[in-house]
């Protein structure tokens, strides 16, 4: 207290209006509101108080760990790749109690083993002194996203739903073994290839949480699998929000339609994602395409509307390369107008190719498409059928609007896990395949059909 009251007489107080003002004293202390706070920081904090020794000094003979290494600026990657030739770097900077003070130290030892994580997009963005660096003395590795679907992985995912619930200390009750099938199930969808189950752990993590706390808030012991059942449907992603928020609202406006056969209308389906390493969510995506005289001969035009990304508008170019094989017909004077039906989240990839070939060879040969069909696939320009990414979420999608019939690439087959919807599944190796089933056949001769079979054996 005698100590208290010496400082407090060493400090000027200033009286403005019947205002009390805080000082700064030499030291660093400072008076706020008549009550002294030690060591605030002040312009007078000796230096030796303002130097905090930063992760790579931290990580000194040890492993610095970096995540989204991309997310440095292009200086601090030049320093960070300074420090790792040289093992040593000055601490510059301020710390938390400077208060805009800024000091350097000699260099300080600093030799670690750098491990840095990023997605594909970082190496685009990634310091190329750096990368060099890195590729020069260690390693570049892709880390797997998924594994074979085997035994003794099924037992290894059974054993991280059990270090969950330990993770969770004991708020998480314990799984059903009907449960635990279910989050296997579940990593078998998300790795979207069959015989594989997703590594993307973080996912099956939050999906776990979600089912515990849904068996809690039932006051059940185990936690079976109606909870994780609930839990999917109540921990969707925003792509998965967004994807039932839309079909949901086509559906009500009649523009995604599941019943009759329309001439030039066919219903794709594609995957919507926020991101490289987003789960994908399946949506329906009605394409409808008109042939109409061209306003300019000569000079044809394939018009494509519906905010489509590169790859998407490619595709469309591909597609014609096609129709000149099999039509024979002068389409230089026809003008062909495709459109994506109010896709407010955008359309991506070449998946949508052979609803494409479907919706634009029912407008030029006048034959009406099945609408209780639906299709994904890509098209090569000698009338293949091309695998594509994520079937099963969109054979889902589908279902869940009530199409009955979904056309997949043959090759994707073995990768569509319907588990009890009741959908058929048609595969298809070209054109002509799809075409067989998309189309409405009823009344008219199949001599379309024939010549395309024979164009693309």
């Amino acid at each position: 207290m005698k100590l208290y009251k010496e400082k407090i007489k060493k400090i000027e107080r200033i009286k403005v209006d019947t205002k009390l003002y805080n000082i700064t004293t030499k030291s660093g202390n400072i008076i706020v509101n008549d009550v002294l706070a030690k060591n605030s920081g002040g312009l007078g904090t000796p230096p030796h108080e303002r130097v905090v020794a930063g992760a790579i000094h931290k990580a000194n003979k040890g492993v610095l760990f970096i995540d989204e290494i991309a997310t440095l600026r292009p200086e601090s990657q030049i320093d960070l790749l300074t420090a790792m030739q040289e093992k040593k770097f000055p601490i510059t900077g301020r710390s938390e109690r400077s208060s805009g003070a800024m000091t350097q130290t000699q260099p300080v030892p600093c030799d670690f083993i750098l491990v840095a994580a990023g997605n594909l997009e970082t190496i685009r963005r990634i310091h190329p002194a750096l990368r060099s660096r890195i590729r020069g003395y260690g390693y570049e590795v892709y880390m797997n996203t998924e594994m074979d679907d085997t035994p003794e992985n099924r037992m290894k995912l059974a054993r991280f739903v059990a270090q969950e619930i330990k993770k969770d200390n004991g708020k998480t009750p314990h799984f059903t073994k009907a449960a635990v099938m279910e989050v296997i199930h579940q990593a078998q969808k998300m790795a979207e290839r069959k015989g594989k189950l997703t590594l993307r752990l973080r996912e099956l993590g939050g999906l776990i949480r979600v089912a515990g706390d849904i068996a809690t808030e039932e006051g059940a012991k185990l936690v079976e699998k109606k909870h994780v059942l609930k839990a999917l449907k109540m921990s969707g992603s925003l792509e998965q929000q967004l994807s039932e928020r839309y079909t949901k609202l086509k559906k009500e406006y009649d523009v995604i339609r599941v019943k009759g056969s329309e001439i030039g209308r066919v219903n794709g389906l594609a995957v919507l994602k926020a991101g490289a390493q987003a789960i994908g969510s399946g949506i329906v995506m009605p394409i409808e395409a008109a042939v109409v005289p061209g306003l300019t001969k000569g000079k044809a035009q394939i018009i494509a509307t519906g905010k489509l990304g590169e790859i998407a508008k490619e595709a469309v170019q591909n597609v014609a390369a096609v129709f000149k094989k099999y039509s024979g017909k002068d389409l230089s004077k026809y003008d062909i107008h495709i459109q994506f039906l109010q896709t407010f989240e955008g359309v991506e990839g070449d998946s949508a190719s052979i609803s494409i070939a479907t919706a634009v060879l029912s407008a030029l040969e006048n034959i009406p498409v099945k609408q209780d069909v639906a299709m994904t696939g890509s098209l090569s320009i000698r009338g293949e059928v091309l695998p594509v990414g994520g079937v099963s979420t969109k054979v889902e999608a589908a279902y869940e609007a009530g199409i009955k019939k979904v056309i997949v690439p043959k090759m994707n087959l073995k990768d569509v896990l319907l588990n009890g919807l009741k959908i058929e599944v048609i595969p298809a190796e070209t054109i002509a395949d799809v075409l067989e089933h998309a189309f409405d056949w009823r009344g008219r001769k199949k001599t379309v059909l024939t010549k395309i079979k024979k164009e693309f054996k």
